[in-house]
């Protein structure tokens, strides 16, 4: 029937007899015969046809069908007719754009988009649509090949056009941290600071303010509009039969990653007795060691990136998975809108996201005493469980054999040599002054950066010899292979932490390599981390609680190289017994926390997020200048928002909550 069926198309668009509609509808109809019939159908028209009006838009269709089956030379040749038609049919230019980046030429990409924005002067709603997306196409291209400054500027003319987008203004805000960019938040005469403050990404936000409460409802927010309602999936009854318990892992970071290696021995040192383990992989496509060992020592192993994301939550549940660890939460390649379809009767937010979700359906969070006291859990929209430290922490990590002298790594023999290895978009103006005041007062002493762009380079050199330090005392470690760079970690004598993003892995790697970290202990979930891997590791008395006696402690360590040396033997002594690397004792304490949910779930006391007045929150936190302002004390914050509350009350009433409004 459908052959004979295609034969009669085949033979009226041979007659000329098919319309454009016709054709479209007909190639729909044949797409469950296969992609030959349709390819078939849309040749024979087009070699038919070449007269039609509509000849361009039928060859941008048949683009789009080659494209979606990787056919990019022939999909690359019907663009080039299209646009050989009508050079102005500027979605035809878009797509061109994007075969050439999948074809790996991003020159070529960007040379199409240009040709969009360039051409692009009559005012209206397509003239707008098409402007923007190939002015955002362009910045993708240019972040993801490392040239910020230009993607910014990219980026700035899309926001200019319509500030109502939300991914441009994430990269915009992102790429300006990267870069060092200070302040951060800078608002202009289109686009004012609410609107850049309501586009900012959690993750960004976790190394823009450390203030708690706009991290939770900047988050709330972030779900609401970015992740969106999605109906839950009809799960099945559970029901405890006395079997292990079957916990899923969602994470796109089982390979070489900051997160994977965190969680390098966890699957395997997971009690087989209690739980059942299944990793359901969301990440880009993985060939090196570490992807290996997750792919052995996790018992059900699956890859969900080619699925989407009903597909994917539709294999947890039948996988009978009765907890969901969401290893991601708001990160790069994370799968939120599977985890929205609550594809387990428990979802609990861990490690790979340093923050709450505020969303409807993380029913947990796992943290410790030092990153989620008591206190703090009103900034929370899970509900908070805790292990002696959150953190596991891979005790099999390869170190290459030879650690490398000071010269070959171009730091001085003799001088004091404060470090830091975490990315730049955690280096904010307030710390890096910090830093600065700190090289001051240590003669010769030197700060030891991993490298980023020449450009981010020379602006931090810049800043130095602004503040009267000899640009030179900057020193940039070039990136190489992970043993090789925790190999010379020992070069140097004092990591020092940055707020209110502070070290996660990057701080471990420096305790298990003897190098002392120095913290200043904030407020947010991503500002405590480090203060709790530093008291597990044994040297609580290099946590700070002010910005104040971070600097005093820095400078004096810097003097004394008696107890530094001191701090490092007595990181190699309890290395092999302190608490944050007992990644067993961790694992054990994570299976307690499971059995404690599940049992919560059974008598019907699973928790239900609280997520009350966040918009009204949001409203009160997206006008302050965080880069501007500081907090005295947390009593002086928690003062400035029951004050914020108070107003907010009296312009529009609003209901009490269990926060700060009570």
């Amino acid at each position: 029937m459908q052959s004979a069926l295609l034969a009669s198309a085949l033979q009226k668009a041979a007659d000329r007899n098919l319309t454009v509609l016709e054709l479209v509808q007909a190639a729909e109809s044949f797409k469950p015969s296969g992609l030959e019939a349709v390819r078939t159908l849309y040749a024979t028209w087009i070699r038919h046809n070449q007269s039609d009006p509509l000849l361009y838009a039928v060859q941008f269709n048949y683009s789009v069908l080659l494209s979606d089956a990787g056919a990019l030379d022939d999909a690359q040749e019907a663009l080039e007719h299209a646009l050989a038609l009508k050079s102005d049919f500027y979605p035809a230019r878009i797509n061109l754009g994007r075969i050439h980046e999948r074809k790996g030429s991003a020159l070529k990409a960007v040379e199409q988009w240009a040709k969009v924005v360039d051409g692009l002067v009559q005012l209206n709603g397509a003239a707008i649509a098409n402007k923007t997306t190939a002015l955002n196409q362009m910045a993708r291209v240019l972040e993801a090949t490392g040239q910020d400054d230009a993607a910014e500027n990219m980026l700035r003319q899309s926001i200019e056009i319509d500030p109502r987008q939300r991914e441009p203004i994430q990269h915009f805000l992102a790429g300006r941290q990267r870069q060092c960019e200070w302040p951060i938040v800078a608002p202009w005469d289109r686009v004012n600071r609410q609107t850049l403050m309501m586009g900012l990404s959690p993750l960004s936000a976790a190394a823009y303010s450390d203030d708690p409460m706009f991290q939770l409802a900047l988050s709330w927010h972030y779900n609401l509009t970015d992740v969106g309602t999605l109906a839950p999936l009809p799960l099945s009854a559970p029901h405890n039969s006395g079997a292990p318990l079957r916990i899923g892992y969602l994470s796109s970071d089982l390979r070489e990653h900051a997160v994977g290696h965190l969680m390098a021995e966890v699957f395997g040192l997971h009690d087989r007795k209690a739980v059942e383990v299944f990793a359901y992989y969301c990440g880009p496509k993985a060939d090196d060691p570490l992807h290996h060992q997750f792919r052995q020592s996790a018992e059900h192993w699956t890859d969900v990136t080619a699925l989407d994301d009903a597909e994917a939550a539709r294999r947890i549940a039948a996988d009978g998975i009765r907890i969901l660890v969401d290893v991601n939460g708001y990160t790069r390649e994370a799968r939120t809108k599977l985890v929205a379809m609550r594809p387990a009767p428990v979802i609990v937010n861990w490690l790979g996201y340093p923050g709450t979700m505020a969303s409807p359906y993380h029913h947990y969070i796992i943290a410790d005493e030092t990153i989620i006291p008591e206190e703090h859990e009103i900034f929370y929209s899970e509900k908070v469980l805790r292990l002696p430290c959150y953190q596991p922490n891979n005790r099999n990590r390869i170190v290459a054999a030879q650690t490398p002298s000071r010269a070959a790594c171009q730091l001085p023999e003799q001088a004091m040599v404060y470090c830091c290895f975490n990315g730049t978009h955690k280096i904010t103006r307030a710390t890096f002054e910090r830093w600065l005041a700190i090289l001051g007062r240590v003669p010769g002493s030197v700060l030891w950066l991993l490298s980023t762009s020449p450009a981010v380079e020379d602006r931090l050199r810049t800043a130095a010899a602004t503040a009267s330090i000899a640009p030179e005392r900057l020193i940039f470690a070039e990136k190489i292979a992970n043993p090789n760079h925790l190999a010379r970690y020992p070069l140097a004598d004092l990591f020092l932490d940055c707020l209110p993003y502070g070290a996660h892995t990057t701080a471990s790697d420096a305790l298990w390599m003897g190098v002392p970290v120095l913290t200043q202990v904030g407020r947010c979930f991503a500002a405590r981390v480090c203060g709790s891997l530093v008291k597990s590791a044994g040297i609580e008395e290099l946590c700070c609680s002010s910005a104040a006696e971070y600097v005093e402690r820095a400078v004096a360590l810097g003097q004394d190289k008696a107890e530094r040396d001191r701090l490092k033997s007595q990181l190699r002594a309890q290395r092999d017994t302190c608490t944050l690397f007992d990644t067993r004792g961790l694992v054990r304490g994570l299976e307690g926390l499971y059995a404690d949910m599940w049992r919560d779930f059974e008598s019907g006391h699973r928790p239900e997020p609280d997520l009350t007045n966040l918009d009204r929150y949001l409203e009160i936190a997206v006008a302050r200048d965080y880069e501007g302002e500081d907090f005295a004390s947390d009593a002086a914050y928690r003062a400035w928002w029951t004050d914020m509350l108070a107003h907010a009350n009296a312009a529009r009433p609003m209901p009490r909550d269990q926060r700060l409004f009570r």
